[in-house]
């Protein structure tokens, strides 16, 4: 894709979607990182299903310490993977507890020093909790990138490194949000809508077929 054509592509997408937000619920910093490190392999309808009664009594590291690891397991087995995730939560909540005095690191960096949170958890956290600009690279992002032609690669690291250098950075955040959102509503990855895609001409995957 031409750098003119991934300049049309993006402003379709923001004519799109401008203004998407996260599908998953939270109200602070914890709860959202609780809710993504739930979301791997899950979709975020169930995640909030299930953190809507996990966080009734235990919505800050406090007081999610205080479960065992196998009674945290009985709220999130509905969510695929659940002793990982379970062992990460817990984790992760000691290490906010006890390295980040109770709350949730607002770096990259720091953010990925924490159970569970790889890259793609961390840019999410840092762009939707605290503003920062960084692109969340997820199956949806991945794909959409690589069948336009906005950023190709093999990794979501060359795909989010990609992504970087076609975006503008003070786009960075919302852009991930119009690429989950096209994903999941017209570039579907078994059957994508091509008829009734917007982006179709600029589309390398539409060119293709």
């Amino acid at each position: 894709m031409k750098k003119t054509d991934k300049e049309k592509a993006l402003a379709e997408l923001e004519r799109l979607y401008q203004g998407a937000k996260p599908a998953l619920r939270f109200r602070t910093a914890y709860e959202l990182l609780v809710a993504v490190i739930l979301s791997a392999q899950c979709t975020d309808e169930r995640v909030n299903i299930v953190t809507e009664k996990l966080f009734e009594k235990y919505s800050t590291p406090e007081q999610m310490v205080t479960l065992t690891q196998q009674e945290l397991e009985k709220y999130i087995f509905s969510c695929g993977f659940y002793r990982m995730k379970a062992e990460h939560i817990l984790s992760a909540s000691k290490d906010i507890l006890e390295r980040f005095d109770g709350q949730v690191p607002n770096t990259v960096e720091s953010l990925m020093t924490l159970a569970g949170v790889g890259k793609k958890t961390a840019n999410v956290v840092y762009s939707v909790a605290f503003g920062g600009a960084a692109i969340a690279v997820d199956t949806h992002v991945f794909r959409v990138s690589n069948r336009l032609g906005l950023a190709k690669g093999s990794t979501p690291l060359a795909v989010e490194a990609g992504l970087c250098k076609a975006i503008p950075e003070n786009k960075w955040s919302s852009a991930h949000h119009w690429l989950i959102y096209h994903g999941r509503r017209v570039c579907h990855s078994q059957r994508p809508d091509c008829n009734g895609c917007t982006l179709r001409d600029l589309c390398d995957y539409y060119k293709k077929k």
